[in-house]
């Protein structure tokens, strides 16, 4: 019988999506305040498949993604979340509007997938706690990375991908680091 182990730590990872590049920057300020420095950022890729979110926040949406250096434990990522909402209602406070100017999504990469953190519940996610749900979105395979039926149109994208790519590299390097 199999004994349960300590999980490896993971590669906090976090999706902005926005449509004013200094909010973008001041979001990233406050990110790396909470959660240590950013030591990968993505280009900002359109966010234009989808028009979930123009309702709250318009038109013209930009998506980054950041990595932090710090590696945290995975059962961290409900916590991580739920200060993202926070940070989300203190940016449409400060700006005194009504609709959402950010939209902050947190995750977590491993050697071999990528998870997003998510509220909403739907058939394939998993409940973590708090109300907050696992979404998973990539598995990265040794010739690249490959989709799922449920993977958010903007992640099917090569540019993204190439970006988690890049990112798990990074990740494996820190974890061969932090075993030898």
């Amino acid at each position: 019988m199999a004994q349960p182990k300590e999980f490896d730590p993971v590669k906090l990872i976090c999706g902005v999506i926005y449509r004013e590049g200094a909010l973008y920057q001041e979001v990233r300020k406050r990110l790396e305040a909470e959660w240590g420095r950013a030591d990968s950022e993505s280009e900002a890729f359109a966010f234009d498949l989808t028009g979930y979110y123009e309702d709250d926040m318009g038109g013209g949406l930009l998506r980054r993604f950041l990595s932090f250096e710090t590696l945290v434990p995975p059962e961290s990522l409900p916590e991580a979340k739920l200060w993202a909402n926070e940070l989300e209602a203190m940016a449409r406070e400060e700006r005194g509007v009504t609709g959402r100017p950010a939209n902050i999504d947190p995750g977590y990469l491993t050697a071999s997938a990528l998870v997003m953190a998510t509220a909403k519940d739907f058939t394939h996610r998993i409940p973590l706690g708090r109300g907050i749900y696992a979404h998973l979105e990539l598995l990265f395979t040794r010739t690249g990375v490959k989709t799922l039926e449920w993977t958010y149109p903007d992640l099917r994208r090569e540019p993204p991908q190439a970006y988690f790519r890049a990112v798990r590299d990074i990740y494996l390097g820190q974890l061969r680091q932090r075993q030898g």
